[in-house]
């Protein structure tokens, strides 16, 4: 029978060789100013995602990358997805900054000004000083003398030179006239003006309207636009808050879970070094893929540590619940006999669990495509982390906390010196 508890120490060495790397990278990444250690996405650190399809099919990835550092976005992130888009993550581009919404903005003050117009309307009362234009009718009338019913219509002879007349008046006689077509410039200004960062047309103004213009003349029209979207600061420190906040809750909700459910808070403190561990081990490999490679942790990199996380925490719960099977079944013999009986027990079924799981995560990793590497090289190191933790870091820290309060308690329990005789 193999005796992994007996081992322990060597179990402890490796974990210690494969994580003391992995904090020293991570601890490289304030002190670098971020230029060594973890490398983070726009999706911590702002910038604009854009996802296009070109009209040609034979436009690489390459290609886009290429142009793009002609524009000065050398460090643009291009991907190229199943159906042909290409997804551009731009560091140094917010479209919160090029957003020209003045356009709006003159149209806005426009609005207000014909309502000014329409109360001088009413006003335009003071026209029947302009009907003192019947004196000019009058003047008219000595050909159509009959005709002063009919002035009417010369009246409307009147009209024109009053329209000429309110001319200078301007502002209100047109405002009646030049009405419609005045209200009709408001009415049209917001509607045919787009915004240039919608999602779904190519924008042609501001920094990514230059940045579109460039490509399309470089590699051929862009034939469709799936998304284009900002992410600012603020929301990328958010998302960062939220990633810890998340990371943290979990952990100490797995170790509330795990302690009420055994009763005994050793369970659970073994079981959270364990899943410490395991996020050790994941950072620290993506903080030196990071330094050496370039790689960088997005959005669904917190998915990933939760999914680890929650793997690494099942494997250890069966082992964990062998173990007290076990005790009352063997009670009497040590400890350290009964856990390792326990693993062996469970050896089996949590590799066989894992390796499972491991295949499917390889074949995407292989044959995934690269908008989803990051996020299956996650979930790929975390539970292989978290099935050697579950197994070789976690009882046997069990056992070694166990075996030391025995030996407090038989310490504190030892024979006493016996008594003198009394004489």
């Amino acid at each position: 029978m193999f005796d992994v508890i007996g081992k322990r120490r060597w179990f402890f060495a490796f974990s210690l060789l494969i994580t003391i790397p992995g904090l020293i990278f991570i601890l490289l990444t304030p002190i670098s100013g971020g230029k060594a250690g973890l490398k983070f996405s726009i999706d911590y650190t702002g910038g604009t995602t854009w996802s296009i399809k070109f009209a040609d099919p034979a436009v690489t990835a390459a290609d886009v990358r290429a142009e793009l550092a002609k524009l000065d976005q050398a460090d643009a992130r291009v991907t190229r997805t199943g159906k042909g888009f290409f997804d551009i993550r731009l560091s140094k581009l917010d479209l919160r900054q090029p957003e020209p919404t003045a356009t709006p903005v003159p149209t806005v003050p426009a609005t207000p000004t014909p309502a000014p117009t329409v109360t001088p309307g009413p006003t335009a009362t003071p026209a029947p000083p302009a009907t003192p234009g019947p004196s000019a009718s009058p003047a008219a009338s000595p050909s159509p003398s009959p005709a002063p019913t009919a002035t009417a219509a010369p009246s409307a002879s009147p009209v024109p030179s009053a329209s000429a007349t309110p001319a200078p008046s301007g502002s209100a006689a047109p405002s009646g006239s030049a009405a419609p077509s005045g209200s009709a410039a408001p009415s049209g200004s917001p509607a045919p003006t787009p915004i240039p960062g919608s999602n779904t047309q190519v924008p042609t103004d501001g920094e990514i309207g230059r940045i579109a213009t460039a490509l399309q003349e470089a590699l051929g029209p862009i034939s469709e636009q799936a998304s284009l979207s900002s992410i600012g600061a603020v929301v990328s420190s958010d998302l960062i808050n939220q990633a810890i906040l998340l990371i943290l809750v979990g952990s100490l909700g797995i170790l509330g879970w795990i302690t009420l459910r055994f009763r005994d808070v050793k369970f659970g403190v073994t079981a959270l070094v364990a899943l410490v561990h395991d996020v050790i081990v994941v950072l620290g490999f993506f903080a030196i893929l990071g330094t050496l490679f370039g790689v960088e942790i997005d959005g669904l990199f917190v998915t990933a540590m939760l999914t680890v996380i929650g793997f690494s925490v099942h494997d250890t719960i069966v082992v964990f619940d062998r173990v007290r099977e076990n005790r009352v079944r063997h009670a009497g013999e040590p400890f350290a006999e009964i856990v390792n009986h326990s693993l062996l027990q469970t050896f089996g079924r949590s590799v066989t669990t894992s390796f499972t799981v491991v295949l499917t995560l390889t074949a995407l990793l292989l044959f995934g495509g690269s908008a989803t590497e990051e996020f299956v090289l996650a979930l790929l190191i975390g539970i292989i982390s978290g099935t050697y933790s579950s197994i070789f870091n976690a009882s046997p820290l069990l056992v070694v906390w166990q075996e030391s309060e025995d030996r407090q308690k038989g310490r504190a329990a030892g024979p006493r010196a016996p008594r003198r005789a009394s004489a």
